[in-house]
């Protein structure tokens, strides 16, 4: 059995590589007040585009894929 409230799905959000599963805390919190607590810890998602997909179980999945930059 799980304990996750089916009238809320889970949110996951992607950095790359990274998957970052929501807890309870971050439940109440937009798209963009993640990023400012991510960006702490991943600067590239400081200009990253943000894609929303919701997976076949309901899954909410939060991609921050990062803007190529410019040297100089």
């Amino acid at each position: 059995m799980t304990d996750q409230n089916p009238t809320q799905p889970s949110r996951v959000f992607k950095i790359g590589a990274t998957r970052i599963v929501a807890d309870a805390s971050m439940m109440a919190l937009d798209p963009e007040q993640i990023r400012t607590l991510l960006k702490i810890s991943y600067p590239e998602i400081t200009h990253a585009t943000l894609r929303e997909t919701t997976l076949e179980d309901g899954t909410q999945l939060l991609e921050y894929i990062s803007q190529p930059g410019r040297k100089g």
